[in-house]
């Protein structure tokens, strides 16, 4: 069924858990706001899929969120208080990503059709190890556990670097590279897959660019839910995807529409 298919690596919020990757911006948005800077969702969302600390460089480098900085605390922001609001957001994001841990449906389904295949199962985030360390068991207890995870700070870049992708695949073992494929709901993760020279299959619908729960997304009008999934179907797409799908229960499709080899 899946030929030649070698290994799949999924991201984690809005692919795999977390429907809308809710949990970062509640962490993001709290944190400034605690900073005196309070931050909107769209602002908190435009880099989403960055490790951590990265994400809080690019959204104080957002012009508006650089003013406000600067208003609030009579200088421009440094790279001092880049490491102070990262070290401030870990407990706000374990705590978010511990309530937003259920998983997407059908991911786990996927994953153990795949491995039933043969297929390796990597993943890596934008999450430290100490904010997945909640998420951990409960992806496992609701059937969903990689075989490797790689977090931001593992190595020496994160995305857009292809770097935690090719160490997924150095651990797995998985080559050729044309052989593996990268699951992923944000443009970052987009372009760490075709940097890492691998098949990359976007999710639109629980991811990033819409933002919504499984719930409110469903409680949309057709029309508008439409329309939102086709605008994160064209963003991913022009990231570099080449399949986007509406969640991961879709991926055994595409990936059978894949020329994998």
């Amino acid at each position: 069924m899946y030929e030649n298919l070698k290994a799949v690596v999924f991201d984690w919020a809005g692919t795999m858990i977390d429907f809308g990757s809710r949990a970062p911006v509640v962490a993001l948005c709290r944190v400034f706001e605690q900073a005196g800077v309070p931050i909107e969702e769209a602002e908190a969302r435009a880099d989403m899929g960055l490790a951590k600390r990265d994400h809080i460089r690019a959204l104080l480098g957002q012009p508006r969120v650089a003013q406000a900085w600067a208003a609030a605390h009579g200088s421009d922001w440094t790279e001092a208080d880049v490491l102070s609001l990262f070290d401030a957001i870990g407990p706000m994001m374990r705590d978010a990503a511990r309530d937003h841990a259920d998983l997407i449906p059908g991911a786990a389904e996927v994953v153990a059709d795949l491995r039933a295949h043969g297929v390796a199962i990597g993943s890596c985030t934008g999450y430290t190890r100490e904010m997945m360390a909640d998420i951990l068991p409960r992806a496992a207890e609701q059937g969903y556990q990689p075989d490797l995870l790689v977090c931001a700070g593992e190595t020496p870049a994160g995305r857009p670097s292809p770097l935690m992708l090719w160490k997924n695949l150095v651990e797995l073992g998985a080559w050729p590279a044309t052989g593996c494929v990268k699951v992923d709901d944000a443009d970052v993760g987009i372009a760490e897959g075709r940097a890492a020279g691998v098949w990359t299959i976007g999710v639109a619908a629980s991811g990033n660019a819409i933002g919504l729960s499984e719930a409110a997304l469903a409680a949309l009008v057709p029309e508008d839910r439409a329309e939102r999934i086709e605008r994160a179907r064209t963003a991913l797409l022009a990231a570099g995807a080449h399949i986007v799908i509406d969640t991961v229960a879709d991926l055994p499709k595409a990936l059978r529409a894949l020329p994998i080899g």
